[in-house]
């Protein structure tokens, strides 16, 4: 079991372990867990930046404007500010379009840690049952 530990903290930090090995020591699945939520922070930070820089530089807003419909469409709300060039309402689409995936994947990338854990949980306590 300690040679299984050191293997898996020494393994990528994003790789799962398959359903043939243990269940992961709770520390190391902590530290999964809070490593897939930094990399959610970082997509969401990463896609604001776009959102601000893209409303700045292509509709012309203020800088805390761009920040405030970036934030706005990012979390699913919608704009604030009213776009007055084609340029601008054309990055608005798309990046309200781009907003929406990035969310999902983002609570894909959250949620994937304990979501399989649960699984592998279910398939070791399946096997003890045989």
């Amino acid at each position: 079991m300690v040679e299984y530990i050191r293997s898996a903290a020494s393994k990528k930090v994003f790789s799962f372990e398959n359903k043939n090995e243990p269940l992961l020591p709770r520390n190391l699945f902590i530290r999964r867990a809070i490593n897939h939520l930094l990399l959610g922070f970082l997509t969401i930070f990463i896609s604001l930046m776009i959102g601000i820089f893209g409303y700045r530089f292509i509709e012309g807003m203020s800088w805390i404007d761009s920040l405030l419909n970036a934030s706005m469409i990012l979390g699913g709300m919608g704009p604030v500010g009213e776009m007055h060039r084609d340029a601008g309402k054309f990055f608005a689409s798309m990046y309200a379009l781009f907003s929406g995936i990035v969310f999902l994947v983002t609570v894909g990338i959250i949620i994937a840690p304990a979501v399989h854990r649960f699984l592998h949980r279910l398939h070791v306590e399946e096997e003890e049952n045989q």
